[in-house]
């Protein structure tokens, strides 16, 4: 580490690199890297980043990036490797540059100060839906691998990290899991901007929905199980008043099939990937999310931001956000008839939806991204001058 004085204290601005693969606002720990990293530039801090995308507005906010794009873009395994052994010379030539470095997850495995962890690949992969589970084949096989890997790269990262930034509750529990103490973590959740996410109405017809009928929204990655869309299909079976969109690609997906099965394709609305997803939210009335697995839903903070009630389960990690006046918390994702139950709760009680719903957009305004991003500011003056917990 460095040990000169930090560079506030010398008259001049904290010093700061961040090390991560995205800072754009497409993706989600990319939307996070990137509402950070500009708020810290808007507080004075020297911003430099060494990633492989960033965002425009990064550099045009003064931000400095160190271009790192790695040769194996079609190998996500090979490539962030490569990324993280490129990464780690880079940051040993500079270090004495900087008084504060910032990895996140296993894109840095030199000591640092701090890293964020988004998700903990030695959880993931002991999951049950663990997608080599799931595909006893080449590409299951492909996928054990690539979670053993990052595993064992994750746990070098996190025990050359000073502060460990978990971004849930889950994650935190799971980094206690193989070995790390409480005391060196400091939860910060994700965000939403409220200028893109907030409560509101919109033509559902323009958006090629169903007028006039109690309308859910599932929204997730509908190549796989992990989601959880076949247990919200069959409970939507058992809610004939209900409708449901549902934003993934498509292609590949076997829910289409699902739902035809199921007798539900007339009220199931496949909208496919889309980038409207603020609007789609204000053009319904509640949000299910069961996910079977889920290291923290950014997802569902946008939810509340729009003002929507909230169906998930226990299993869906950043579900802290979500209260008893803002949704429905469910113990098993896999439950069909609860999940049914309380689903045909919100369509047949207006009262609550519309309760639910402010209780949702007031909680919301304690993860905006400019509080979490303020947030990260405090963590690094504190872990410049030495005084974090």
């Amino acid at each position: 580490m460095n040990a000169s004085l930090p560079s506030e204290e010398r008259g001049t601005p904290l010093r700061l690199l961040v090390v991560t693969h995205n800072v754009i606002k497409g993706d989600g720990q990319g939307r996070a890297n990137f509402e950070i990293a500009r708020y810290a530039r808007k507080q004075g801090i020297e911003v430099t980043l060494i990633a492989d995308r960033v965002d425009p507005e990064m550099e045009e906010a003064g931000v400095r990036w160190i271009r790192l794009q790695p040769k194996w873009r079609s190998n996500w395994l090979i490539h962030g490797l490569e990324f993280t052994l490129r990464a780690n010379r880079l940051v040993e030539s500079l270090r004495n540059d900087y008084d504060l470095i910032h990895g996140y997850g296993y894109t840095l495995d030199r000591p640092h100060h701090i890293n964020t962890s988004q998700y903990v690949h030695s959880a993931w992969r002991k999951s049950p839906v663990h997608v080599s589970r799931q595909n006893r084949n080449l590409y299951g096989a492909y996928q054990w691998l690539y979670s053993y890997i990052n595993a064992v790269g994750e746990k070098r990262a996190y025990a050359n990290a000073r502060v460990l930034v978990p971004a849930s509750n889950t994650v935190r529990q799971e980094l206690m899991d193989i070995g790390f103490p409480p005391d060196r973590m400091r939860v910060i959740l994700n965000g939403a901007d409220p200028a893109e996410f907030h409560p509101g109405k919109e033509d559902r017809a323009a958006l090629g929905l169903p007028e006039n009928v109690p309308l859910a929204l599932f929204a997730g990655d509908i190549r796989t199980g992990r989601k959880n869309l076949d247990t919200t299909l069959a409970a939507l079976a058992k809610s004939p008043n209900l409708h449901l969109a549902v934003v993934g690609k498509r292609e590949g997906s076997p829910f289409p099939a699902l739902a035809e099965k199921l007798g539900v394709v007339e009220r199931t609305h496949f909208l496919d990937f889309r980038r409207d997803i603020a609007r789609i939210m204000r053009a319904c009335d509640f949000f299910v999310f069961p996910s079977r697995y889920e290291a923290c839903a950014l997802v569902l903070v946008e939810a509340i931001s729009s003002g929507l009630p909230v169906i998930t389960a226990k299993t869906t990690g950043g579900s802290e956000v979500i209260s008893d006046a803002s949704g429905i918390l469910l113990n098993d994702p896999n439950d069909a008839e609860a999940l049914a139950t309380a689903m045909n709760r919100l369509v047949g009680d207006r009262d609550m939806r519309q309760a639910m719903s402010m209780a949702a957009a007031e909680s919301s305004s304690r993860y905006t991204w400019d509080k979490i991003a303020g947030a990260y500011y405090g963590l690094y003056r504190e872990t410049a001058s030495g005084k974090e917990s």
